[in-house]
């Protein structure tokens, strides 16, 4: 209690402490603008991208694997990157769709 009436008082200079806190909080919001609300929305938008997924498209992983989705299951996917050559990853592993590589936003 004895905190607030401290935050409550005015300075010497007759300035009030929530003034010099201004600065604090106007940072704070440029930062969530700046990088907590896009980074929820990157992913959010990679979340629905996996869950649209479908078996043909063609991906990229993570690591940079090219392959086509032979086979979803619930949290993995198996690729076919090649002739007779088949992997399993993890959903979360992949990252794109090969129809966005080049493009930009």
């Amino acid at each position: 209690m004895e905190n607030l009436f401290i935050l409550l008082q005015e300075s010497a200079d007759g300035e009030s402490t929530w003034m010099s806190l201004l600065p604090l909080f106007l940072i704070l919001i440029v930062f969530y603008f700046f990088f907590i609300r896009p980074q929820t929305k990157k992913n959010k938008d990679q979340k629905k991208f996996r869950e649209e997924l479908k078996k043909g498209d063609k991906v990229v992983t993570i690591g940079g694997l090219h392959g086509r989705i032979a086979e979803l299951k619930e949290t993995t996917v198996v690729l076919e990157i090649g002739s007779q050559i088949k992997a399993t990853v993890e959903k979360s592993a992949i990252v794109m769709d090969t129809a966005t590589i080049g493009q930009t936003k």
